[in-house]
């Protein structure tokens, strides 16, 4: 056991309001005595960490930073492929920690959520996770209750019925159970509201401190957050983005995002059980979880890297006809992080006249690199069916295991 602070309780009373789709049984059983949870103080706390786990985060934060270290290799630098590589990079792991709450999606359907073409809700949802984690990597600097908040306001925003509560810590009452009206019996009642910027003010001070090793650190503040459950909803995903600006701040990946939650995602009860043990005070599971996931994404995450170099090289080889000023070659690396594009995109994201786009577009088209899906004169989108099929496979994998 790897012991950290027990969440305590204190007794309440709950009033059960009938929501009109509830029994009058289970009515009858809503309303009385529940117990919610009192977070511990963890700011000043100092772990004992067991020899052996010692030895396993060591071991999960150097994966990880030589997984950082691969990416800059493989890409380079200077590569103009490292900024897209990271793009699609932080895009997958978004859509592995949404999966982990059931939010699923293809790769093309996200691909066209970025460019405001999917009809897919989830496909919208998880582009929000990616803004929500590119506003955790931008905030890293300044690890406060303030980045926190601006990341779930990222995540939220765009969701209907959350215009007024994105990015506000919540002011009612959450649980983790079955019934919708009362939290009575619930396998975990989250400490009341009133409790909540105390709670979060602690913690953002705990994962401020640099005198703790990383993935320890990442893992009990991750834990504590989901605990505490600071807002009405999406907690996990924000919790998560968290990971990743600890990641960044404490300098264990800098170049781009290792797929962490796409290691959690391959036994998420597991996962979840290890949330229930740090409430009662084991931080073993949890750090264990972390440890593991990290090791998954560092090796996962540089074959992830060398099969994208791969369907780049493949089409820097079917272009090898086109001359060195074609348009084709500036569109190329852009592919890596929006394998589906359209006239529009181009000449919004890179800069390029709508005749130079679509001549961009005409090229790669002829060199085999794209294909026109939609078989219409207007509107039209194009795709690179490798890069999909890849990012598409490395997903599936995740379901396999």
């Amino acid at each position: 056991m790897f012991q950290v602070p027990p969440f305590q309780h204190r007794d309440e009373q709950w009033t059960a309001e009938n929501d009109g789709m509830t029994s009058r049984a289970q009515m009858a059983r809503a309303s009385g005595p529940y117990r919610s949870t009192v977070p511990p103080r963890i700011a000043t706390w100092t772990p004992d960490i067991p020899g052996d786990l010692a030895a396993d985060i060591e071991e999960a934060a150097s994966a990880l930073s030589r997984f950082d270290h691969y990416a800059r290799g493989v890409l380079g630098e200077t590569s103009p492929s490292l900024g897209p590589m990271s793009s699609i990079l932080l895009r997958t792991e978004s859509a592995s920690s949404s999966q982990i709450e059931d939010l699923t999606v293809g790769a093309r359907q996200l691909a066209l959520a970025e460019i405001d073409l999917a009809t897919s809700d989830n496909a919208r949802l998880v582009v929000a996770n990616v803004r929500a984690m590119e506003a955790a990597l931008d905030l890293a600097d300044r690890l406060d209750t303030t980045a926190v908040l601006e990341m779930h306001r990222a995540l939220m925003s765009g969701q209907r019925g959350w215009e007024g509560r994105a990015g506000r810590w919540r002011d009612q009452l959450v649980w983790i159970g079955t019934s919708k009206v009362s939290p009575r019996f619930a396998s975990h009642v989250a400490p009341q509201a009133v409790l909540v910027p105390d709670a979060m003010d602690d913690l953002m001070c705990f994962a401020r401190r640099d005198d703790l090793p990383v993935i320890v650190q990442a893992a009990v503040a991750h834990a504590q957050f989901e605990n505490i459950h600071p807002f009405a909803d999406g907690n996990g995903r924000t919790g998560r983005a968290l990971v990743h600006a600890m990641l960044r701040a404490k300098g264990l990946v800098t170049s781009t995002t290792a797929p962490v939650s796409a290691g959690l995602l391959k036994r998420t009860d597991e996962y979840f059980g290890a949330l229930a043990s740090y409430r009662e005070g084991d931080a073993r599971p949890i750090v264990e979880q972390f440890a593991d996931a990290s090791r998954f994404a560092a090796h996962a995450g540089a074959e992830l890297i060398d099969e994208l170099a791969a369907q780049i090289g493949r089409s820097r080889d079917q272009m090898s006809g086109l001359r060195p000023q074609a348009s084709a070659w500036k569109v190329l690396p852009h592919l890596l992080s929006h394998p589906v594009v359209n006239a529009a995109y181009l000449s919004d994201r890179l800069g390029l006249g709508r005749q130079t786009a679509l001549n961009a577009l005409g090229q790669l088209t002829d060199a085999g690199v794209l294909v026109e899906r939609t078989g219409r004169q207007r509107n039209r989108v194009w795709q690179h069916p490798g890069i999909l099929g890849v990012l598409d496979e490395f997903a599936q994998s995740l379901v396999r295991a």
